[in-house]
């Protein structure tokens, strides 16, 4: 039996409305006094949890009236999913962002557990730092290479 941390309890909570649904609003504090934890804990989840890497929009209004909502991204097809990843990518990603990309893939059935794991391996921290001082660059090289070629496989 494996332990889960309160961070994986939050996020399946959360994501357990979106099942059902293209948009989610909620108090920080609402959930945080469910969970009896700090707000902040709320905010780490959305923060690492829902972005666009794993397929998420977060919209937040700070104060007495405040919310987070957090939105599913709607794309049309696999070849849309990739173009907007090709687009977040940028010049630098970092090795979680780019992570969490390669893990939306594989979840969205566009690669396979194996083709993740090799890209993974080769978008690795340990393995561009030794072969490039700008290993954030290197990997967004690396990663929208992949990603274009795969766009080509899928037209």
């Amino acid at each position: 039996m494996s332990l889960r941390n309160m961070s994986d309890i939050i996020e399946d909570y959360l994501k357990s409305f979106l099942r059902n649904s293209e948009e989610l609003e909620i108090r920080r504090s609402d959930v945080a006094e469910r969970f009896d934890c700090v707000p902040s804990q709320i905010n780490y989840v959305i923060n690492t949890r829902f972005t666009q890497e794993h397929g998420y929009m977060v919209e937040s209004k700070r104060g007495g009236g405040g919310y987070i909502r957090i939105f599913k991204i709607q794309v049309v097809d696999e070849i849309d999913q990739i173009n907007q990843m090709i687009a977040l990518i940028g010049k630098r990603i970092s090795q979680r962002n780019g992570v969490n990309m390669v893990k939306t893939l594989i979840q969205s059935e566009i690669i396979t557990e194996r083709e993740g794991t090799l890209m993974l391996s080769v978008i690795e921290k340990s393995v561009l730092h030794s072969i490039s001082e700008q290993e954030q660059q290197a990997r967004a090289l690396l990663l929208k290479t992949f990603l274009v070629q795969l766009r080509y496989t899928l037209k």
